[in-house]
């Protein structure tokens, strides 16, 4: 197998195929799922595949994805009321147009900078 190299001697640490990770090893998403978090700890290995190909040179994109111990991981920190003041706040922001100031009940679209009301209007009196 490619990407079989449980000693890390090939590429400097533990890795795996897809599926094919030893238990007790979870990714950042995994342990999350769990309740926990890395805590601090180093990478223990990594997990390597085959993404899609890519568009301008048609060769297939090797992904990872790191896998931390279960033993060493914490507990999420809770969410505090200060914590949760600080993350309304930011999606607030991220509802509010710039230009006119009104809040939104949908994220803008980082495409545009704006709402798409003040971005359609300059092309509407340029006309």
């Amino acid at each position: 197998m490619r990407f079989y190299d449980p000693t890390g001697d090939r590429y400097g640490i533990p890795t795996y195929p897809r599926r094919l990770a030893p238990e007790g090893l979870a990714t950042r998403r995994q342990l999350r799922a769990q309740g926990l978090r890395p805590a601090g700890q180093a990478i223990a290995a990594q997990i390597l595949w085959h993404g899609r190909r890519d568009q301008t040179t048609g060769t297939r994109i090797v992904r990872a994805a790191y896998l931390y111990r279960i033993d060493r991981a914490a507990p999420v920190r809770p969410m505090t009321p200060a914590r949760q003041r600080a993350v309304d706040a930011m999606l607030r922001a991220r509802r509010t147009c710039p230009v006119c100031a009104i809040t939104y009940p949908y994220t803008i679209p980082t495409s545009l900078g704006c709402c798409p009301g003040c971005d359609a209007a300059p092309a509407a009196t340029a006309a």
